[in-house]
């Protein structure tokens, strides 16, 4: 929850730069945006319970990818995708299993019409995760997919008429049914904050 409460900080500060940018320049409906970077997923800390043990999960970095339509002046539709990232996961601070996963998001986002080469950008949607190569010296695990709310906030910045880098920190609402040698043994709350740069350019 104070990640979440940290985004929507991050976002009104974004607000307040845009209202004394000056005069609107429209992202043109019909636009198409395509990226490349990397992101850093890093799960909250506290990730409750499995087989009656406090659970923890790492952080890991991948590769992503970014395609946008702009449906309307200014509103985009986006899909997120990435290779896929590996986490640790740890019970009661010792190493319990590891498990890949990868989380595609697709995004309603408002580009923020500026001036400037600065343009801040915020956005709501929906990720599905789902789990794979689980694996554990315990027997077979087992983590079940997750839907789940997705918050995007950040900015571009223009470095040719068509190019731009891009900043941006997303929130996503990820929980995983985990199951042992075929017996439900807990919820893991992952929840993570993720953070990504790249490059888009427009077409």
């Amino acid at each position: 929850m104070t990640r979440m409460i940290s985004a929507l900080t991050l976002g009104t500060a974004l607000s307040a730069i845009v209202a004394m940018a000056g005069p609107a320049v429209a992202q043109s409906q019909g636009d198409w945006t395509v990226g490349i970077g990397i992101a850093n997923v890093n799960p909250k800390s506290d990730n409750g319970t499995v087989g009656g043990a406090a659970a923890t999960i790492d952080d890991d970095t991948a590769l992503t990818f970014t395609a946008e339509y702009f449906i309307r002046d200014n509103i985009g539709i986006e899909l997120l995708a990435a290779s896929p990232f590996k986490h640790d996961i740890r019970l009661n601070g010792a190493d319990a299993a590891t498990t890949k996963h990868l989380p595609p998001t697709l995004s309603v986002n408002y580009h923020f019409p500026t001036e400037g080469r600065f343009k801040p950008f915020v956005g709501l949607g929906v990720n599905y995760t789902t789990f794979f190569e689980e694996t554990t010296p315990a027997g077979v695990i087992s983590l079940d997919d997750s839907i789940g709310l997705a918050l995007n906030l950040g900015a571009d910045w223009q470095v040719s008429d068509r190019g731009a880098l891009r900043f941006n920190v997303r929130y996503m609402d990820i929980e995983t049914d985990v199951t042992l040698n075929g017996a439900a043994v807990g919820t893991a709350e992952i929840d993570p904050v993720v953070v990504g740069f790249g490059y888009v350019h427009r077409f």
